[in-house]
This record gives structure tokens, C-alpha cells and sequence, in this order.
């Protein structure tokens, strides 16, 4: 009978064992299997990178290259141009991705989603989404400059932030930020465009 009894709690002892073992590989499966699916529906941090080759308008000789570059909800702008004659030529993001005309107005206006006066970025009275600002150009006619903003993106749904689409312009004169609604830059000696 002790021998029974002994049996018996033992085959209770390891069944008791082997479906705890069994539980622990079914639990440790769905875990994996739970971390997984929840990878699939994580987003990352993407980067994304857009260069625009910009081509002479106007009759000039002005080249160059932006380069967009969006982390996260930021966007940086590198402008690096050559050709422009010395000194401070205004730059802006256009209605439009059509350089298809010489004087490059095919472009339209500036960009102004929000419909909001021309003025200097950041100005509190008001300003262009495209309202970029001036570059200088060294005496060879060399220029580059830098911008980083959270109002602008490379696609998505935001109308109000999406460069896709846009025109670059640089213009032959500065921007003097006041006169409505192109700042009184003058011709248009480049153009690229946002596609």
C-alpha cells in the first residue's frame, strides 16, 4: 500500500512538473509571439533625405543644390549656390514645382498655405511658409546657407508643412521683408524643384 501511495504522489509529483514545464513554453511562445507583432506595429525614427538641383533662369549663370533632410519633426535646409554676382540675393519656397518658364514665374508665388502677410521668418506680424530669407554670396559669387524648422515636412498630410510640390527660388536682389507680398526681390536667376 506504501508503495501504491508512493507511486502515485510520485506520477502526481512529475505530471505536476511536465505541465508547469508545458505552461512555462506556451507562456514564453505567446510572449515572443506578443513581442513580435507589437515590432510590427512600432514606428521608428525615419530620415529622410531630398535633393533639388537648381538651374539657371534669367538669363544668369547661377547653379546649385539644396538638400532637405527630415529627422523626426524637424527639417534642415543646406543651400550651396555659385554664380550669383556678390552680395545678398533673397530665397523662397514657391506655390509650385514647374520651372518650366525662363524667368521661372511658372513657379507662382510664394508658398503661403496659411495665407499670411510676407515678412522675415519667425516675424510675429506674419510670414510666408516659404519665406526663406536672404544669402550672401562671397566675390566669386559662391553661397551657402543653413535652416532648421518644425513647420515645414518632406510629404505627409499636413498641406500647411508639406514641401512636396514646391518651387526654390533665388532671386536676383535681397528680400526687404516689408514689400507685400514679395519683399521686392526682383527677377528669379534659379529655380529647382520639390518633387
Amino acid at each position: 500500500m506504501k508503495t501504491k501511495i508512493a507511486t502515485l504522489m510520485a506520477l502526481v509529483f512529475f505530471t505536476a512538473i511536465a505541465c508547469k514545464n508545458d505552461k512555462k513554453t506556451v507562456e514564453g511562445s505567446d510572449t515572443k509571439d506578443a513581442v513580435v507583432e507589437q515590432e510590427k506595429t512600432m514606428t521608428y525614427p525615419q530620415t529622410k533625405v531630398l535633393k533639388v538641383q537648381l538651374f539657371a533662369k534669367s538669363n544668369s549663370n547661377v547653379t546649385g543644390e539644396v538638400v532637405f533632410t527630415q529627422k523626426d519633426d524637424k527639417v534642415v535646409m543646406v543651400a550651396n549656390l555659385q554664380g550669383l554676382t556678390p552680395g545678398e540675393h533673397a530665397m523662397h519656397l514657391h506655390e509650385k514645382a514647374d520651372c518650366s518658364s525662363d524667368d521661372a514665374k511658372s513657379t507662382g508665388g510664394h508658398w503661403n498655405p496659411e495665407d499670411k502677410l510676407h515678412g522675415k521668418w519667425g516675424d510675429e506680424n506674419g510670414y510666408h511658409s516659404g519665406d526663406i530669407g536672404n544669402l550672401t554670396a562671397d566675390s566669386d559669387g559662391n553661397a551657402t546657407m543653413t535652416m532648421e524648422t518644425d513647420l515645414w515636412a518632406i510629404g505627409g498630410d499636413d498641406e500647411n508643412k508639406n514641401i512636396m510640390g514646391r518651387g526654390i527660388i533665388v532671386h536676383e536682389k535681397a528680400d526687404d521683408f516689408t514689400t507685400q507680398p514679395t519683399g521686392a526681390a526682383g527677377g528669379r536667376v534659379a529655380c529647382g524643384e520639390i518633387k
